[in-house]
């Protein structure tokens, strides 16, 4: 069985979550420095191998009111350098509030701003997935 990927791409960290093999469950699984995209890539095929990756879910980014943004654009370049270097199905799923829920949860769970600093990226990510696999069923 494959798994689903979900990134939630920052300016310094990279979140990544996976889905189990049945693709019922999204979990939070690492956080990457973001050391550039050749850096990530090479990590991400390193992932994609030894989790048995299928499909990547890359948290798109729109304005509140769905307007394009700075960050919308990155995105979207970021979705054609993956689609032109890795084999894969590559699609961009709505991450307008991630963060914010990430966020939430976190305190929710007790923890600290420093602690929360270090795992909201993979806990977006996962966010991100589970929105994404609900809209499968």
């Amino acid at each position: 069985m494959n798994r689903l990927m979900a990134i939630d791409y920052g300016e310094k960290r990279i979140g990544i979550a996976l889905s189990d093999p049945l693709k019922i469950f999204a979990k939070p699984f690492k956080v990457l420095d973001n050391k550039g995209k050749k850096k990530f890539l090479a990590d991400l095929k390193v992932l994609i191998s030894e989790q048995c990756v299928s499909e990547i879910i890359l948290g798109y980014p729109i304005g509140e009111s769905g307007q394009v943004t700075k960050k919308t654009l990155e995105i979207i370049e970021l979705h054609k350098f993956l689609l032109n270097n890795l084999d894969l199905k590559i699609t961009l799923h709505d991450e307008r509030f991630s963060t914010v829920d990430a966020n939430n949860e976190l305190k929710r769970l007790g923890y600290n701003y420093m602690e929360a600093k270090k795992v909201i990226d993979m806990v977006a990510a996962s966010l991100i997935l589970k929105s994404f696999m609900e809209g499968l069923n």
